[in-house]
C-alpha cells in the first residue's frame, strides 16, 4: 500500500460553500411542503431543532477535524477512535448515506429541470425500458449525476470554485424572494388552520427527523479537511458558521412560506415556486420572470447539494481504501487531476443506480440519508470522548468543544434519539446497513486492517482494571491485521536499498508479516513542510517502486510511505512509533548515532527507550550463508539469535556462535554457558566456539574471517563512556570484511545506566 497526500487546494470560502450549498439546496426547495404536512406551521421549530442538533455535532466535528485534518471526516475520526469495526460501520454508513443524499438532490434537480423545459423542444421524455420505466425527472437526475461526477473527477479546486459561485448566486436570489415575501406575510395564515401546532407539539421531532437531511452539509467540510488550507482556523469557522447561517435562513424562509400559503396547501414538489407566484405578482420584471428565476435557483441549490455530496462520499471511500477497510485499489490517485478517481467513479455509479431504482420515492431517499448520518454523528461523539479520556499524546486539536463532556454526550443522545422518530422502514434500513458493515468487517476488513482504535487500546492496556465484558469485546473486535509483524525499512541510498529490503523481507515473510518501506524526504528548517512536499518527485517514487519489486521477489507483502520532515534520523523513530513497527531495518552511516554502537542518538537515548527492535546493516554484500553470532547473554544477544534463527529458516544459513572469556581458567564455564544458551535458543546444531583470549574485538575478527554476516548486539556501555572512547561495535565494523548487523532491543534503563552503563 502506498500513501500519498491530497493537495491543499480549498480555502475558507470554498469550505463554507460546500457546507452551505448542500444544506440550503435540500432545506428550502425540496422539503418544506412535505414537512408542513407532517407537523403544520410548527415545522419551523422542526428546522430549528434540526439546526441545534447539527450545531452540537458541528462542535465535535470541529474539534476532531482540527486534531486530524484528514480525508474521510467522521469516518476517519471513528476509525481512529473506536477501531476498524466501528470504522467499517461509520464508513459504509456515511458513504451510502451520502450516496442516498446525492441521489435525492439529483432527483430534485431533475424535477426543476423538467418543469423548466416543459412545453419546449428540449423537454425530457419518459423512457419505458421494459423492466424499468424512467420518468422525465429520473432522466434529468441521471444526467445531473453524471455531470457532477465528472466535475469531481476533475479535482477539488474546480469543485470548490463552482460551489462558491453557486452559493453566491443562490443567496442573492433567495434574498430577493424573502424581501418580496415580507409584504405578503400574515400571522392569521399561520394560525388559521388548527393553530400553530394542529398535530400538537409532539409533531416537532417527527418533523425534525424528516427534514434532518437538510443539515448534512456541515460534516462534508470535514471530509475534505486534508485539502483545506489552514484547517486549524478555517475548519471550525466553516463548519460552525455554515450551520448557524443556514439555520437562520431556514427559519426565516420556511416561516415566511407558512405565513403566505396555508400549511396544508403548500405544494409537495415545488413549494417555493408556488409562493413565488404570489409574492412576485405585480412586481416589475419579477412578475414575468420570477418563477423562472426561482426554478433556476432551485436547480442551482439542488446541484450544489449533489455536487458537495458526491465530493464528500468519494473522499470517504478514498479514506477507507487507505485504511484497508475496502480494497486499496480505490486508493489510486489520478496522475493529472490528483483526485481518487476510482473512488469517485464507483460512488457515481452507486448514485446513478439509486436514481434509476428509487428515484420515484423521494421520502425513502431523504430519510435513508438522514438515519445513516445520525448513526455516524452519534459514533463521532463517542470517538471524541475516547480520544479525550485516553489522553492520546498526538491528539492536539486547535479547537475544543465547550462544556466537555456534556457537549458530546448531548450530541450522542440527540443523534441516536432522533433515529427513534424515523419510520420503521428507515430504522430497519439503518440496522440492515450496520449488519452488512459488521459482516464485511468480519469477512474482509478484519484481516486487512492494521489500525487498532484508541478505545480498544485503552481497554486492553488496562485489562486488569476493566470489566471482563469490555476486555472480551475489545479483544474480539481487534483487527487481525494489527497483529501482523511489521518490519519498517527507512530508505535513502539506492545502492544499499536492495539488500535492506531483502533482509527485511526475509524477517517479515517468516512471520507472515509485512515490509513497510519508508522514504524520509528532509527539508531545511526554513522551509515549510507544505512547500517541502513539492520535493516528493520521481526519485522518491522510483525508490519505493524498486522496494516493492524487491519485497515481492522475496515473497513479502509491502507497504510504502513518503514522509516530509525537518528531521531525518529522528523521524525514523517517530515513524516507527506511529506505524507500530515491530522491527526497523536500516543502513549504516558514519554520521549516524549507531556508528557509536547504539541505534539511538544521544538525546534519544536519554529521553526514552527505543520504540521497537532495531537492526542496522553495515552492507558489504548481503549473504546470510554463514552467520556469526557473538554472545555474552542479554536482551540484545537474544535479538541477535532471533534474527539468525529467522534467516536460517528462510535461507538455510549455517550458524556459528562465539563466546569470549578472559582466560583458560574460564573456558570450561564458558563452554557450559554457550551450550546451554544455544540449546535454550534453538541452536543445538550450531557450531560453538569459546575464545579464551579475553580480547573480544580480536576474537570476533578472527572468527568472522570466513563468515558472510556477523550479527552482534549493541553495546551496553553508557552514553558518557562512549563519548570519550571508541565502542566495541565501532571497531568491529571497521576491522572485518563481511557485512555486520547491529541488533538492539528496547530495554528499561535508569538514567544512571544510560549515562555510565
Amino acid at each position: 500500500m502506498s500513501e500519498e497526500e491530497l493537495a491543499k487546494d480549498l480555502g475558507l470560502p470554498s469550505a463554507l460553500a460546500i457546507g452551505m450549498g448542500t444544506m440550503i439546496g435540500a432545506g428550502i426547495f425540496v422539503l418544506p411542503g412535505v414537512a408542513a404536512q407532517e407537523a403544520g406551521p410548527v415545522v419551523v421549530a422542526s428546522f430549528v431543532v434540526g439546526g441545534l442538533i447539527a450545531m452540537v455535532n458541528a462542535l465535535a466535528v470541529s474539534e476532531l477535524g482540527t486534531a486530524m485534518p484528514k480525508a474521510g471526516g467522521g469516518y476517519y475520526y471513528i476509525n481512529r477512535g473506536l477501531g476498524p469495526l466501528f470504522g467499517s460501520i461509520s464508513g459504509m454508513g456515511d458513504w451510502m448515506g451520502l450516496a442516498f443524499a446525492s441521489a435525492f438532490y439529483c432527483i430534485g434537480f431533475g424535477g426543476y429541470l423538467t418543469d423548466l423545459l416543459a412545453g419546449t423542444a428540449l423537454a425530457l421524455p419518459t423512457l419505458d425500458l421494459g423492466l424499468l420505466v424512467l420518468t422525465d425527472v429520473q432522466l434529468g437526475a441521471a444526467l445531473a449525476g453524471v455531470l457532477f461526477v465528472g466535475i469531481n473527477y476533475a479535482g477539488a479546486k474546480e469543485t470548490g470554485n463552482i460551489q462558491t459561485g453557486i452559493v453566491v448566486v443562490l443567496l442573492g436570489i433567495l434574498t430577493v424572494f424573502a424581501a418580496s415575501g415580507l409584504f405578503h406575510f400574515e400571522w392569521a395564515t399561520v394560525t388559521g388552520e388548527g393553530g400553530v401546532a394542529p398535530m400538537g407539539m409532539g409533531a416537532i421531532l417527527p418533523g425534525t427527523a424528516l427534514v434532518f437531511v437538510s443539515f448534512l452539509g456541515y460534516a462534508k467540510i470535514a471530509t475534505v479537511a486534508e485539502e483545506l488550507k489552514n484547517p486549524g482556523r478555517n475548519l471550525p469557522i466553516a463548519v460552525i458558521g455554515s450551520v448557524g447561517v443556514v439555520t437562520v435562513v431556514y427559519a426565516i424562509l420556511v416561516g415566511m412560506m407558512v405565513g403566505i400559503v396555508p400549511w396544508n396547501g403548500l405544494d409537495d414538489n415545488v413549494p417555493v415556486s408556488q409562493v413565488a407566484e404570489i409574492t412576485f405578482a405585480g412586481v416589475p420584471v419579477l412578475d414575468a420572470v420570477g418563477v423562472t428565476l426561482i426554478s433556476l435557483a432551485a436547480m442551482l441549490a439542488t446541484a450544489s447539494s449533489a455536487n458537495a455530496s458526491i465530493l464528500s462520499s468519494a473522499r470517504i471511500n478514498f479514506a477507507m481504501g487507505r485504511d484497508r477497510i475496502v480494497t486499496d485499489w480505490l486508493n489510486e490517485i489520478h496522475p493529472t487531476f490528483a483526485t481518487p478517481y476510482r473512488s469517485i467513479l464507483l460512488t457515481g455509479s452507486v448514485i446513478v443506480v439509486f436514481i434509476l431504482t428509487l428515484g420515484q420515492d423521494l421520502e425513502v431517499l431523504s430519510k435513508a440519508a438522514s438515519v445513516l448520518h445520525l448513526v455516524v454523528y452519534g459514533l463521532m461523539n463517542v470517538a471524541l470522548i475516547a480520544f479525550r479520556e485516553a489522553d492520546v499524546p498526538e491528539y492536539d486539536p486547535d479547537f475544543e468543544v465547550p462544556l466537555y463532556p456534556v457537549t458530546p454526550i448531548v450530541g450522542l443522545v440527540s443523534s441516536f434519539g432522533l433515529v427513534g422518530f424515523m419510520a420503521p422502514v428507515e430504522i430497519g434500513l439503518a440496522l440492515g446497513f450496520v449488519a452488512v458493515a459488521v459482516l464485511w468487517y468480519a469477512l474482509y476488513a478484519r484481516t486487512q486492517a492494521t489500525q487498532q482504535g484508541v478505545l480498544g487500546q485503552y481497554v486492553l492496556e488496562r485489562s486488569e482494571e476493566m470489566p471482563d465484558a469490555a476486555v472480551t469485546a475489545a479483544s474480539a473486535a481487534q483487527p487481525d491485521g494489527s497483529g501482523r509483524y511489521r518490519v519498517m525499512v527507512p530508505l535513502a541510498n539506492p545502492e544499499t536499498e536492495r539488500h535492506l529490503v531483502e533482509l527485511a523481507s526475509a524477517l517479515a515473510a517468516e512471520r507472515n508479516g509485512v515490509v513497510h518501506a519508508v522514504h524520509v524526504v528532509q527539508v531545511p528548517d526554513q522551509t515549510s513542510l507544505d512547500q517541502g512536499a513539492d520535493r516528493i518527485g520521481d526519485e522518491s517514487r522510483e525508490l519505493l517502486e524498486r522496494a516493492r519489486e524487491h519485497a515481492a521477489a522475496n515473497g513479502a507483502d509491502v507497504e510504502t510511505t513518503t514522509i516530509v520532515s525537518h528531521q531525518s534520523v529522528e523521524e525514523v523513530f517517530d515513524a516507527a512509533r506511529e506505524h507500530r513497527a515491530d522491527q526497523v531495518v536500516m543502513g549504516w552511516g558514519g554520521d549516524r548515532p549507531w556508528s557509536a554502537g547504539r541505534a539511538e542518538s544521544a538525546v534519544e537515548e536519554l529521553a526514552h527507550d527505543l520504540p521497537c527492535d532495531f537492526l542496522v546493516l553495515k552492507d558489504r554484500g548481503f549473504d546470510p550463508a554463514r552467520i556469526l553470532v557473538p554472545t555474552a547473554g542479554g536482551p540484545d544477544s537474544d535479538l541477535s539469535v532471533e534474527v539468525a534463527r529467522t534467516l536460517r529458516s528462510a535461507t538455510g544459513s549455517e550458524i556459528h556462535l562465539l563466546h569470549v572469556v578472559d582466560d583458560e581458567s574460564e573456558r570450561e564455564a564458558g563452554e557450559r554457558f554457550l551450550a546451554e544458551w544455544a540449546a535454550e535458543h534453538g541452536f543445538g546444531d550450531a557450531v560453538l566456539t569459546v575464545d579464551d583470549s579475553g580480547d573480544v574485538e580480536d576474537a570476533i575478527a578472527r572468527e568472522a574471517a570466513d563468515k558472510t554476516l556477523v550479527v552482534i548486539g549493541a553495546t551496553e556501555r553508557g552514553l558518557l563512556s562512549r563519548l570519550v572512547s571508541r565502542s566495541l561495535v565501532f571497531d568491529v565494523v571497521d576491522d572485518i570484511d563481511s557485512s555486520v548487523l547491529l541488533a538492539e532491543r528496547p530495554s528499561d534503563r535508569s538514567l544512571r545506566e544510560r549515562l555510565f552503563g
